[in-house]
Formats: structure tokens, C-alpha cells, sequence
């Protein structure tokens, strides 16, 4: 097994790194590498790379507090709360998230102005809808409301993990219910919540290039107006991908130590961290390897004891 993934691992280097075709009777490398280095750190592409990170937080931001709330509202002893709760999740799980996108982005279709003021009396303040819902508006609003029905399920299932005689002691000490979902409960769900929360982070990095649709210049839509305009299509989507890559990796890394910190008091010992596991290798001498240094050959000791 081992033979046949160094085989795989050696014919996708080899594919990525030196393979060539012939195009317009020139050989030339498949990939491009050479241009792939040159638009990397285009100034398009870094003004898209910004706009996607910027997505990515105001999304999962709005994604994170309304999930929390919805959770709330879905385990509450109101039926007008709980029942909210579940058509709002019912229906933006239930609708495609570019559905969603181009609904906000068309928003102006049927609202030609946004009014604020008394419900069903007076308006204090008039909006045209096509200034206020711009295409990044709409893809924030678009991408967060859609995660929020999302993070509702997983708070949820991190609140109802936490055992019920905790919150009952709780509001014994004369604790609100918001107060023991604040203080007791939400911090020992954290451990449930963070996981799969980092997934969703990350999908939510690679669901923004959606936002493309409504024409908003992340990185995957700015490589494509380049690629537009020189037509190297497969070099300046390895340019979005590495982009992507790069990003993800990060997340994970943050991830991984967002975990670590609220796993402390579930367990006697974490394990170590990578960078602990090398230093460990590196700098650690074993102790079999130290006798071994340290003990005489074998042979020797035969000849001392005669």
C-alpha cells in the first residue's frame, strides 16, 4: 500500500511540475507555473483576497450570534419563540444559498424603498433600496442569514449536551434562565460547538465565492475578470486555489488551538502540540538509546566476567 501512494504521489508531481504540452506548435509547461507566480500577488487579486476574508467574517459574524439566538429561541418554553425558530431554519436550510444571494441582490424589484420607523404607523427614515443593499450588502446578508440556520442545529446540539441537573442547580441559586445558559451551559457546549464551527468557517471561505454572482470582486470573481482578459483560465484558477489553500490552512492551525484551549478540564493531560511533538523528537534523547551509549558491548563484559 505504501509502494502504490509514493507511486500516485511521484506521477502527481511529476504531472503538476514537468509534464508539458503543445500548443500553437510551441512546448510549453502544462501549468504554467511562471504565470501562476505573477499574478499571485497582483494587486486584483490581493484587493479580491480582502474582499473574501471580509465576506467570510461579516458572514459567519452575523452567522454565529443569530445560530446562538435562534438556538436559544428553539429550546425556549415558548411556543412562539420555538416555532420561529424552526420555520426560520426549515426555510433558509430548505432554499439553495444562491437562491438566497440573488433574492437580496434583486431586492429592489419588489421594495423600491427601505422604511424604518413606528410598525404599521409613521416612517422616520426612507432608504432607496438599490443604495442600501449594495452587491456586497447583499452577499453578506445572503451568506450570513443562510449560516445562521446552520449554527442554530450545531448551538443547539451543543447546548442539549450539557447535562440537565447543571442548569437545574443553577436556577436553584436564584440564576435566570439566560444567565445559566450564559455562564453554565454555553461554556461546557463549547467543546461540542467549536468543531464543527470551524468547519463552517472554512466552507463559509469557499461558499463566498458565490458572491460572484452578484457581481462582488472576490478573489475567484477578480482572477476571472484577468483570465478574461488573457485567457490563461487554468493558471489563474491554480492562482484562487493556492489563495484558498493558504487560507484554509490558517483556519485549521486557529482551529486546532481554539479546541485545545476549551478542552482544558475534559481531560488530566492534553496531548502535545506538533510543535511540541518536534521539539520532543529533536532535542529528547531516549532512554534505550542513552543505555545503550552508556553500556559496555556485550562481548566486553563476557571477557571482564572470565
Amino acid at each position: 500500500m505504501s509502494a502504490v501512494v509514493l507511486v500516485l504521489a511521484a506521477m502527481l508531481v511529476n504531472t503538476l511540475f514537468f509534464s508539458h504540452q503543445i500548443r500553437g506548435g510551441k512546448v510549453e509547461p502544462r501549468y504554467q507555473w511562471g504565470i501562476v507566480g505573477q499574478y499571485f500577488t497582483s494587486a486584483p487579486v490581493l484587493r479580491g483576497l480582502v474582499v473574501t476574508l471580509e465576506l467570510t467574517v461579516l458572514a459567519m459574524a452575523i452567522g454565529i450570534i443569530g445560530g446562538v439566538l435562534l438556538a436559544i429561541m428553539r429550546i425556549s418554553s415558548s411556543p412562539l419563540l420555538s416555532g420561529f425558530s424552526w420555520l426560520y431554519i426549515w426555510f433558509f436550510r430548505g432554499t439553495p444559498v444562491l437562491v438566497q444571494l440573488l433574492f437580496w441582490f434583486e431586492l429592489s424589484y419588489n421594495y423600491t424603498q427601505l422604511s424604518l420607523g413606528v410598525p404599521f404607523g409613521p416612517a422616520f427614515l426612507h432608504l432607496n433600496t438599490n443604495t442600501a443593499i449594495s452587491s456586497f450588502v447583499a452577499a453578506v446578508l445572503g451568506l450570513g442569514l443562510n449560516e445562521a440556520a446552520y449554527m442554530a442545529e450545531i448551538v443547539r446540539a451543543g447546548l442539549l449536551s450539557v447535562d440537565e441537573g447543571q442548569s437545574e442547580a443553577a436556577q436553584s441559586l436564584g440564576m435566570s434562565r439566560l444567565m445559566t445558559i450564559r455562564r453554565i451551559v454555553l461554556p461546557q457546549a463549547m467543546r461540542l460547538i467549536i468543531p464543527p464551527m470551524g468547519n463552517e468557517t472554512i466552507s463559509m471561505l469557499k461558499t463566498s465565492s458565490l458572491a460572484s454572482i452578484v457581481t462582488v470582486t472576490e478573489v475567484l470573481y477578480a482572477v476571472q475578470l484577468i483570465s478574461a482578459r488573457t485567457y490563461q483560465v487554468v493558471p489563474l484558477l491554480m492562482v484562487a486555489s493556492l489563495w484558498y489553500l493558504i487560507v484554509t490552512s490558517v483556519l485549521t492551525i486557529g482551529q486546532y488551538y481554539v479546541e485545545r484551549r476549551y478542552a482544558r478540564g475534559s481531560a488530566r493531560a492534553l496531548p502535545p502540540t506538533p510543535l511540541q511533538r518536534l521539539r520532543r523528537n529533536l532535542f529528547t534523547v531516549r532512554p534505550d538509546a542513552l543505555a545503550t551509549a552508556e553500556s559496555p558491548p556485550l562481548r566486553e563484559v563476557i571477557g571482564r566476567e572470565h
